[in-house]
């Protein structure tokens, strides 16, 4: 089921004096979503790929040599890529992190502790009463994953009837990590000096729909589970860098529609000049206004994605 359903329509009536804009009402409600996705970036690609297989239970759904794709929830995807290959350098900061969403979250804390694993939290106890609670872990490069979750709360009143919906998608079986454990949604964090502006743009232009405001953190949902969500840096873990090593992918089955709006839009710098067209993937890539990579993909019914397709598509 695509994800169109998740936000509300949006004129973005400041463009239509353009004549070579051509203006869709919502943009994510006219070219939709049907995953969400991240993109890292590693010296050593094989080593990341064991760490998230077998210490974090990720599926591999797709291995193209350079770039593994891994699911971590029913519709959120992690890919790894080999930075002499990919558009970021491993040695540019990590100025992002990825919250991945449980309800098991004291089990992961136990089973964590049975790995090698790099902590950033060093002790676990969470307060009655909050309206989320976590611990970080570090993955062998230095990303940031947030083991989190979501509580009963005024702040999460339109996020929880989501989330208890949402299916958890176990770990792979041959993994390290016990039966019955598993993630079901994403939070991809990115970090920014103007909050109202980068808010303005991701609501007004791209037409995102706000789920949980934070105050300092806003999260939206880009796909059936998963979330992006924007940091005011001198509250989050990272500070706002100039590059940073991440580019935040939206899986659609409309690319061309998605490309259309984006790159006839005045307030989307391109990177892009074209929908790069492969065997695997038809794809684009433009800027957010404070620098991060934002690119739109749609995956091709080809023997390398089959379990990726496949994953996307499930019912």
């Amino acid at each position: 089921m695509l994800y169109k359903n998740f936000v509300s329509a949006l004129l973005i009536s400041s463009f239509l004096a353009t004549p070579s804009f051509s203006a869709a009402a919502d943009p994510m409600t006219d070219y939709g979503t049907t995953a969400s996705n991240v993109f890292f970036y590693y010296e050593d690609v094989e080593a990341a790929k064991t760490f998230y297989n077998e210490v974090m239970g990720f599926r591999v759904v797709a291995d193209y040599g350079a770039a593994k794709i891994m699911q971590v929830a029913p519709k959120s995807f992690i890919t790894l890529v080999d930075h002499e290959s990919g558009m970021h350098s491993a040695d540019e900061p990590k100025t992002t992190a990825i919250a991945i969403v449980t309800d098991q979250l004291d089990e992961w804390w136990d089973y964590i502790q049975t790995q090698d694993v790099e902590m950033r939290t060093k002790e676990y106890d969470p307060e009655p009463g909050r309206a989320h609670h976590g611990f970080v872990a570090v993955d062998p490069e230095g990303y940031f994953l947030e083991f989190e979750r979501f509580n009963e709360h005024a702040e999460n009143v339109d996020f929880m009837p989501v989330l208890d919906a949402t299916e958890t998608l176990y770990a792979d079986p041959d993994s390290n990590v016990p039966e019955g454990l598993g993630f079901k949604a994403t939070v991809v964090w990115f970090y920014y000096k103007d909050m109202e502006g980068i808010q303005r743009f991701y609501e007004e232009t791209l037409g995102f729909d706000l789920i949980v405001d934070q105050g300092w953190a806003k999260i939206y949902p880009i796909g059936p589970t998963g979330y992006f969500g924007l940091v005011d840096e001198t509250l989050g873990m990272h500070n706002f860098t100039e590059t940073k090593a991440v580019t935040l992918s939206i899986i659609t089955d409309d690319v061309d529609g998605w490309y259309e709006y984006a790159s006839n839009s005045p307030a989307i710098e391109m990177r892009s000049e074209e929908i790069s067209d492969t065997e695997r993937y038809r794809a684009f890539v433009a800027y957010d206004p404070e620098g991060y990579f934002i690119e739109w993909d749609i995956f091709k019914d080809s023997d390398e994605n089959k379990a990726l397709v496949e994953a996307i598509e499930a019912e």
